[in-house]
């Protein structure tokens, strides 16, 4: 059989969507095995809780520097440095496989560039969803809001699509309906912690987003302005 002919049974990663899976599963690699003293030494025990103290999101420090007129480049870095960094290698892991899931569907359809910049905004949406209607003093970390912001992008994906065929459009909601409607019964069951507002935020930042990133987005919304 000619290398012409073949056809992979499965589509490569996009080289943006495999960078961002290494990455954080990379970091919690670290953290896992300095953890076990298998890396580092016995201080490697204490990377991840320097990690959150050093790169996690804080309400409390936005407010300071909002209340204080000072933005000191080491906090505004925790906007788009807090989902790299994971309370687990559970949460990492499920983080990553969104990644993979969502980036590589986002990723074909938008290209590599609008898909990272979905992801690193929607991550700053969320913090900034988190800060402004929370007053919670709980660090936030993990990379479920920019994942969100994926999901949003999808979720806009879905809504394109059913609207060329005349369907009705609240059915691409479904899946963000049911992720919440699981963490809103997680919460009952276990406590709700304030991070939904987070992941709520990154989702309402990436489906926005994907107005101007989406192939043809920008035209689409010239035209309705000039028809306005």
């Amino acid at each position: 059989m000619s290398s012409e002919s073949f056809t992979p049974v499965v589509n490569p990663l996009p080289p943006v969507v495999a960078a961002l899976f290494l990455i954080i599963m990379a970091i919690e690699v670290v953290f896992s095995l300095g953890a076990r003293g298998l890396i580092g030494g016995p201080g490697a025990v204490g990377w991840r809780l320097e990690a959150v103290e050093s790169y996690a999101f804080s309400g409390d420090v936005v407010r300071w520097m909002w209340d204080t007129g000072r933005w000191p480049v080491e906090h505004l870095m925790r906007f788009v440095s807090y989902p790299f960094v994971h309370g687990s290698f559970t949460q990492a892991l499920f983080v990553g496989v969104f990644v993979l899931a969502m980036g590589k569907m986002v990723a074909e359809v938008f290209g590599g560039i609008a898909m990272l910049l979905i992801f690193v905004l929607s991550g700053i949406g969320g913090a900034l969803g988190y800060a402004v209607l929370t007053t919670d003093s709980y660090p936030l970390i993990g990379g479920f809001p920019p994942v969100y912001g994926l999901i949003g992008a999808f979720t806009y994906m879905l809504w394109r699509s059913l609207s060329l065929v005349g369907a009705n459009q609240a059915r691409a909601f479904t899946l963000i309906a049911f992720l919440m409607g699981a963490q809103l019964v997680f919460g009952l069951l276990f406590g709700l912690q304030n991070d939904w507002i987070a992941d709520l935020g990154g989702f309402v930042t990436g489906f926005g987003l994907s107005f101007f990133v989406s192939p043809g987005g920008w035209a689409r919304l010239r035209r309705g302005v000039q028809r306005d």
